[in-house]
């Protein structure tokens, strides 16, 4: 049973352009002649990102115990301010990588480009600022339990940057070429049934000068 997505479609449509429009550069040369086409399937599913996803998903839990302790521990101490930067971080950390996560996962699993496109954008511009915020800001009072579960945090999501990456570029390039290849089977089969009309009227032209010429030797 296929998972269901959260995106609406026209967010999936735009997310699927915006990865068209950055990991095909060159939709020429995709569709040319010269390109050696294959009619298999081929698995596109990247093994390393859904490993990371996996862990990831086992780690967050820790990370997430781990940042309501520190934050008890100095909650005091730091300024309004940050008392309510830091809670708010949390809820938006907490939030966004749930929803980032499982857009990963059947993403990847299952070859969706827009839920995968998703994920790279939401790692990019939301959890990897705000994590790298969160631990180099001095005024924040970090703890080591803080250092430590944020260091794997960022390893987490710098891998996962790396890999969703490279497996959106191979599956807009498969999608790109899978649309061509369909393209120029239509093609292909409209130049067949126009040959096969041409023929068929050649054909009857031939029978009615046969015909014709059967009557004018009767008579």
């Amino acid at each position: 049973m296929a998972l269901l997505t959260p995106l609406p479609g026209n967010v999936r449509q735009g997310l699927a352009r915006i990865s068209g429009s950055l990991f095909i550069q060159n939709k020429t040369r995709d569709c040319g002649e010269e390109h050696v086409y294959h009619t298999d399937h081929e698995l596109l599913t990247g093994l390393p990102l859904q490993m990371m996803l996996y862990f990831n998903a086992l780690f967050f839990p820790f990370w997430f115990i781990s940042e309501i302790i520190t934050l008890e521990l100095k909650y005091t101490s730091l300024t309004t301010y940050y008392q309510f930067f830091c809670i708010t971080a949390l809820i938006i950390l907490t939030f966004v990588e749930s929803i980032r996560l499982y857009l990963g996962y059947i993403g990847n699993l299952h070859e969706k480009v827009p839920e995968l496109a998703g994920f790279f954008l939401l790692t990019i511009l939301i959890q990897l600022p705000l994590i790298l915020f969160l631990l180099t800001d001095k005024r924040n009072l970090l703890l080591p339990l803080e250092i430590a579960v944020h260091g794997v945090y960022i390893a987490f999501i710098n891998a996962e940057v790396i890999l969703s990456f490279l497996v959106l570029k191979t599956m807009t390039r498969q999608l790109a070429t899978k649309y061509c290849l369909r393209q120029m089977e239509d093609l292909e089969s409209k130049r067949v049934q126009i040959r096969r009309s041409y023929l068929g009227l050649s054909h009857k032209r031939i029978s009615m000068l046969e015909q014709h010429e059967r009557d004018v030797f009767m008579f």
